[in-house]
This record gives C-alpha cells, sequence and structure tokens, in this order.
C-alpha cells in the first residue's frame, strides 16, 4: 500500500505550450508498470484550455466543478458540468477546458502505449473555443 499524504506532491502549472490560459495539474496517481493508468486532477481558471491532443488508448474525464467545454475535431463544441463523466476515444483528436466565463474542475484519467500518455498538437484559436456550444 502507498498513500499519499496532502500537500506530499506539488501542485504544478501546465506548461504554456500544451495550455492557453491558467491551469493547474495536481497528481493523483500513476500507477506502477505494467498497470499503465494515469488520472490527474486538472483545474482550469475561465477560458483556460488545452490544446489539440490525442491519446492512444482514450481518454475519461469526470467534470467535479464549474463549466467546461469540449470538442472532437469536426464536432461541435459541447458544455460539460459537475457530475458529467466524458470519454474521447483511442486517437481522436480533442480538446477540452473551461468555459469563457466559468472556471472547471476534472479528474483526467489515460493510460500509456510504450509510455506515452498523450500526442500535443496546435492550440486551439479563440475562434474555435468561443463557437456557440450546445448542452
Amino acid at each position: 500500500m502507498l498513500i499519499h499524504r496532502l500537500g506530499s506532491r506539488k501542485t504544478i502549472r501546465a506548461p504554456d505550450a500544451y495550455f492557453t490560459g491558467v491551469v493547474h495539474q495536481d497528481p493523483i496517481m500513476d500507477a506502477p508498470e505494467p498497470a499503465s493508468l494515469r488520472a490527474v486532477r486538472v483545474s482550469f481558471e475561465a477560458g483556460a484550455r488545452t490544446a489539440w491532443h490525442t491519446h492512444p488508448l482514450g481518454q475519461t474525464i469526470y467534470i467535479t466543478s464549474g463549466v467546461g467545454r469540449v470538442q472532437r475535431e469536426g464536432g461541435p463544441v459541447l458544455e460539460v458540468r459537475p457530475g458529467d463523466v466524458v470519454f474521447f476515444e483511442p486517437n481522436e483528436r480533442h480538446w477540452h477546458g473551461a468555459s469563457p466565463d466559468v472556471a472547471m474542475v476534472h479528474i483526467a484519467m489515460q493510460e500509456a502505449v510504450d509510455g506515452k500518455h498523450v500526442d500535443w498538437a496546435e492550440q486551439v484559436s479563440q475562434a474555435d473555443y468561443l463557437a456557440p456550444a450546445s448542452s
């Protein structure tokens, strides 16, 4: 058994290369091999979001607070709220983040292939981010 006590691992500011706006990440778990699951609590200030990206085995996000936006490539921008669970298919190009006016927190869970959890691409344009969102 391994217990990580509150405060034993630092909150980090997510890198500007992969995020727009202020985003903080708190590690929840990085399973030891042969498991490959990683879980992270991600806090997005209003207007903050990820860049476009994919995950080799998909990604699940669980919205814990606030109002968020998600989009898969070619699809509409969708609004998400606490209790919503979003699954992005393996290698499905997507982004997620807070709404323009309300912060959002989610738990992100993804598995690795050959040690890789994510493939990052370009930033989401302001026009794409601000497209009308539907529920």
